[in-house]
Protein backbone atom coordinates (compact mmCIF):
# COMPACT_ATOMS: atom_id res chain seq x y z
CA UNK A 1 0.00 0.00 0.00
CA UNK A 2 1.49 3.33 -1.15
CA UNK A 3 2.19 5.71 2.00
CA UNK A 4 0.05 9.42 2.42
CA UNK A 5 1.26 11.95 3.70
CA UNK A 6 -0.36 13.82 6.19
CA UNK A 7 -2.18 17.30 5.11
CA UNK A 8 -3.19 20.05 6.90
CA UNK A 9 -6.82 21.18 5.20
CA UNK A 10 -6.76 24.60 3.82
CA UNK A 11 -9.21 25.05 1.40
CA UNK A 12 -8.88 27.37 -1.29
CA UNK A 13 -12.02 28.53 -3.69
CA UNK A 14 -9.95 28.90 -6.68
CA UNK A 15 -11.19 26.20 -8.85
CA UNK A 16 -13.41 24.70 -11.07
CA UNK A 17 -14.46 21.99 -13.13
CA UNK A 18 -11.91 19.03 -14.58
CA UNK A 19 -12.42 19.37 -18.81
CA UNK A 20 -9.24 16.27 -18.97
CA UNK A 21 -8.30 13.25 -17.26
CA UNK A 22 -5.60 13.74 -14.92
CA UNK A 23 -2.73 12.81 -16.73
CA UNK A 24 0.48 15.50 -15.76
CA UNK A 25 2.03 16.26 -12.40
CA UNK A 26 3.33 19.44 -12.45
CA UNK A 27 5.70 21.04 -9.47
CA UNK A 28 6.37 24.53 -8.98
CA UNK A 29 7.99 26.73 -6.33
CA UNK A 30 5.87 29.50 -4.78
CA UNK A 31 8.14 32.79 -5.48
CA UNK A 32 7.02 34.19 -2.27
CA UNK A 33 8.94 35.17 1.14
CA UNK A 34 7.15 32.48 3.46
CA UNK A 35 4.83 29.97 3.17
CA UNK A 36 2.18 32.11 5.17
CA UNK A 37 2.11 35.09 1.83
CA UNK A 38 1.65 31.72 -0.49
CA UNK A 39 -0.93 30.09 1.40
CA UNK A 40 -2.64 33.52 1.50
CA UNK A 41 -2.62 34.12 -2.15
CA UNK A 42 -3.26 30.74 -2.91
CA UNK A 43 -6.79 30.87 -1.03
CA UNK A 44 -7.89 34.37 -2.20
CA UNK A 45 -10.10 34.88 -4.65
CA UNK A 46 -9.15 38.12 -5.79
CA UNK A 47 -5.55 36.26 -6.83
CA UNK A 48 -7.30 33.65 -9.15
CA UNK A 49 -4.80 31.04 -8.25
CA UNK A 50 -4.21 27.79 -6.54
CA UNK A 51 -2.82 24.46 -6.15
CA UNK A 52 -3.89 21.37 -5.28
CA UNK A 53 -0.83 21.03 -2.37
CA UNK A 54 1.57 23.28 -1.25
CA UNK A 55 4.73 21.99 0.59
CA UNK A 56 6.19 24.12 3.09
CA UNK A 57 10.58 23.53 3.85
CA UNK A 58 9.38 22.12 7.43
CA UNK A 59 7.46 19.16 5.14
CA UNK A 60 4.23 21.21 6.10
CA UNK A 61 1.95 19.77 3.57
CA UNK A 62 -1.23 21.92 2.78
CA UNK A 63 -4.55 20.64 0.65
CA UNK A 64 -6.08 23.41 -0.74
CA UNK A 65 -7.66 21.92 -3.75
CA UNK A 66 -9.26 18.18 -3.92
CA UNK A 67 -7.75 15.77 -6.98
CA UNK A 68 -11.45 15.89 -8.71
CA UNK A 69 -11.40 19.82 -9.09
CA UNK A 70 -9.26 21.82 -11.80
CA UNK A 71 -7.06 24.06 -9.54
CA UNK A 72 -5.19 27.46 -11.39
CA UNK A 73 -1.68 26.90 -11.22
CA UNK A 74 -0.53 26.46 -14.03
CA UNK A 75 -2.13 29.37 -16.36
CA UNK A 76 -0.82 29.56 -20.37
CA UNK A 77 0.70 27.02 -21.70
CA UNK A 78 1.27 23.17 -22.71
CA UNK A 79 2.61 20.08 -22.92
CA UNK A 80 1.85 16.98 -25.42
CA UNK A 81 0.21 19.01 -27.25
CA UNK A 82 -2.33 19.58 -24.17
CA UNK A 83 -3.38 23.41 -24.27
CA UNK A 84 -5.53 22.51 -20.93
CA UNK A 85 -2.62 21.80 -18.87
CA UNK A 86 -5.11 22.90 -15.37
CA UNK A 87 -7.35 20.64 -16.57
CA UNK A 88 -5.42 17.49 -17.33
CA UNK A 89 -3.25 18.05 -14.10
CA UNK A 90 -2.11 17.68 -10.35
CA UNK A 91 -0.35 21.09 -9.50
CA UNK A 92 2.21 20.78 -6.45
CA UNK A 93 3.76 24.60 -5.10
CA UNK A 94 7.20 24.03 -3.07
CA UNK A 95 7.73 27.04 -0.59
CA UNK A 96 10.86 28.83 -1.61
CA UNK A 97 11.87 32.51 -2.41
CA UNK A 98 12.15 31.56 -6.11
CA UNK A 99 14.80 33.70 -8.49
CA UNK A 100 13.83 36.92 -7.15
CA UNK A 101 13.75 37.04 -3.71
CA UNK A 102 16.62 34.75 -2.94
CA UNK A 103 16.59 31.11 -4.64
CA UNK A 104 17.62 28.14 -3.03
CA UNK A 105 17.91 24.45 -2.24
CA UNK A 106 14.98 22.45 -1.29
CA UNK A 107 15.00 21.29 1.97
CA UNK A 108 15.58 17.41 2.83
CA UNK A 109 12.22 17.47 4.81
CA UNK A 110 10.29 19.02 2.46
CA UNK A 111 11.95 16.68 -0.59
CA UNK A 112 10.69 13.75 1.83
CA UNK A 113 6.90 15.29 2.28
CA UNK A 114 6.67 15.57 -2.02
CA UNK A 115 8.70 12.13 -2.81
CA UNK A 116 5.71 10.91 -0.23
CA UNK A 117 2.84 12.77 -1.98
CA UNK A 118 3.99 12.24 -5.69
CA UNK A 119 4.08 8.64 -4.63
CA UNK A 120 0.62 8.42 -3.29
CA UNK A 121 -0.76 11.23 -6.67
CA UNK A 122 0.92 8.75 -8.80
CA UNK A 123 -0.86 5.66 -7.44
CA UNK A 124 -4.10 7.22 -8.19
CA UNK A 125 -3.69 8.95 -11.49
CA UNK A 126 -2.58 7.47 -14.84
CA UNK A 127 0.45 9.50 -15.08
CA UNK A 128 3.50 8.39 -16.99
CA UNK A 129 6.83 9.51 -16.16
CA UNK A 130 7.73 12.01 -19.00
CA UNK A 131 4.68 13.42 -17.97
CA UNK A 132 5.92 14.87 -14.27
CA UNK A 133 7.47 18.22 -14.96
CA UNK A 134 8.02 21.33 -13.80
CA UNK A 135 6.03 24.93 -14.90
CA UNK A 136 9.05 26.27 -16.90
CA UNK A 137 8.61 22.55 -19.20
CA UNK A 138 4.67 23.81 -19.61
CA UNK A 139 5.42 27.72 -19.87
CA UNK A 140 9.25 27.94 -20.73
CA UNK A 141 8.75 31.64 -22.37
CA UNK A 142 7.20 33.02 -18.61
CA UNK A 143 8.46 30.50 -16.02
CA UNK A 144 12.02 29.36 -14.02
CA UNK A 145 10.21 26.87 -11.52
CA UNK A 146 11.25 24.58 -9.70
CA UNK A 147 14.52 25.68 -11.16
CA UNK A 148 17.95 24.37 -11.36
CA UNK A 149 18.12 23.70 -7.45
CA UNK A 150 15.30 21.35 -7.78
CA UNK A 151 16.40 17.70 -6.89
CA UNK A 152 14.62 16.16 -10.22
CA UNK A 153 17.21 13.12 -10.09
CA UNK A 154 16.09 12.06 -6.53
CA UNK A 155 12.64 12.04 -7.35
CA UNK A 156 13.33 9.71 -10.63
CA UNK A 157 15.18 7.38 -8.52
CA UNK A 158 12.23 7.29 -6.63
CA UNK A 159 9.99 6.14 -9.26
CA UNK A 160 8.46 9.63 -9.98
CA UNK A 161 9.52 11.36 -13.26
CA UNK A 162 12.54 10.03 -16.40
CA UNK A 163 15.88 10.12 -16.61
CA UNK A 164 17.73 10.16 -19.69
CA UNK A 165 19.52 6.74 -20.82
CA UNK A 166 22.85 6.74 -22.41
CA UNK A 167 23.23 8.26 -25.64
CA UNK A 168 25.38 9.54 -28.38
CA UNK A 169 24.41 13.42 -29.91
CA UNK A 170 23.41 13.13 -33.03
CA UNK A 171 24.70 16.15 -35.20
CA UNK A 172 26.62 19.49 -34.05
CA UNK A 173 25.94 21.73 -31.46
CA UNK A 174 23.58 24.09 -32.43
CA UNK A 175 23.33 27.59 -30.89
CA UNK A 176 21.01 30.97 -31.50
CA UNK A 177 20.93 32.22 -34.81
CA UNK A 178 21.82 28.61 -36.57
CA UNK A 179 19.44 27.91 -38.87
CA UNK A 180 18.73 24.69 -41.24
CA UNK A 181 17.68 20.95 -41.91
CA UNK A 182 20.06 20.38 -38.13
CA UNK A 183 17.82 23.14 -36.54
CA UNK A 184 14.75 21.46 -37.93
CA UNK A 185 15.41 17.56 -36.40
CA UNK A 186 16.38 19.05 -32.99
CA UNK A 187 13.46 21.31 -32.68
CA UNK A 188 11.13 18.09 -33.75
CA UNK A 189 12.73 16.23 -31.32
CA UNK A 190 11.93 18.58 -28.55
CA UNK A 191 7.99 18.56 -30.25
CA UNK A 192 8.07 15.10 -29.27
CA UNK A 193 9.57 15.02 -26.13
CA UNK A 194 6.73 17.36 -25.31
CA UNK A 195 7.61 21.02 -25.64
CA UNK A 196 5.23 23.19 -27.39
CA UNK A 197 7.41 24.21 -30.22
CA UNK A 198 7.31 24.60 -34.41
CA UNK A 199 9.99 22.96 -35.79
CA UNK A 200 10.63 25.99 -38.38
CA UNK A 201 14.91 25.45 -38.88
CA UNK A 202 15.48 28.66 -37.22
CA UNK A 203 17.05 29.22 -33.80
CA UNK A 204 15.52 31.83 -32.07
CA UNK A 205 14.45 33.26 -28.36
CA UNK A 206 11.37 30.56 -28.26
CA UNK A 207 13.88 27.55 -29.17
CA UNK A 208 16.66 29.05 -26.85
CA UNK A 209 13.98 29.28 -23.97
CA UNK A 210 12.85 25.68 -24.65
CA UNK A 211 16.28 24.37 -24.65
CA UNK A 212 17.10 26.77 -21.27
CA UNK A 213 13.74 24.68 -19.67
CA UNK A 214 14.91 21.38 -20.66
CA UNK A 215 18.28 21.81 -19.35
CA UNK A 216 16.76 23.36 -15.89
CA UNK A 217 15.43 19.81 -15.36
CA UNK A 218 17.61 17.73 -16.80
CA UNK A 219 21.25 19.79 -17.08
CA UNK A 220 21.01 21.47 -13.96
CA UNK A 221 25.13 22.70 -13.94
CA UNK A 222 24.56 24.92 -17.12
CA UNK A 223 21.36 26.47 -18.19
CA UNK A 224 22.65 28.55 -21.04
CA UNK A 225 19.53 27.62 -24.31
CA UNK A 226 22.35 26.47 -26.22
CA UNK A 227 22.20 22.92 -27.88
CA UNK A 228 25.85 21.51 -27.15
CA UNK A 229 26.62 17.94 -27.36
CA UNK A 230 25.76 17.30 -24.22
CA UNK A 231 22.30 18.65 -24.20
CA UNK A 232 21.61 17.16 -27.51
CA UNK A 233 22.54 13.81 -26.52
CA UNK A 234 20.81 13.87 -23.60
CA UNK A 235 17.25 14.91 -25.52
CA UNK A 236 18.09 11.88 -27.67
CA UNK A 237 18.41 10.08 -24.31
CA UNK A 238 15.17 11.18 -22.96
CA UNK A 239 13.27 9.76 -26.24
CA UNK A 240 14.65 6.49 -26.09
CA UNK A 241 13.87 6.30 -22.18
CA UNK A 242 10.46 7.27 -22.91
CA UNK A 243 10.15 4.63 -25.75
CA UNK A 244 11.18 1.69 -23.42
CA UNK A 245 9.10 2.67 -20.80
CA UNK A 246 6.27 2.53 -23.53
CA UNK A 247 6.86 -1.22 -24.49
Amino acid sequence: MTAELETIAHSSPNHGPRRLPVAMLVLHYTGMESAAAALARLCDPAAEVSAHYLIDEDGTAYALVGEDRRAWHAGAGAWRGCRDVNSASIGIELVNPGHDLGYRAFPEAQMAALETLCRAILSRHAIVPRDVVGHSDVAPLRKQDPGECFDWTRLAAAGIGLVPVAMTAPGRDLGPGDSGEDVERFQAALATWGYDLVADGHYGPVTAAVVTALQRHFRQARCDGRADHETRAMLAGLLAAAQHRAR
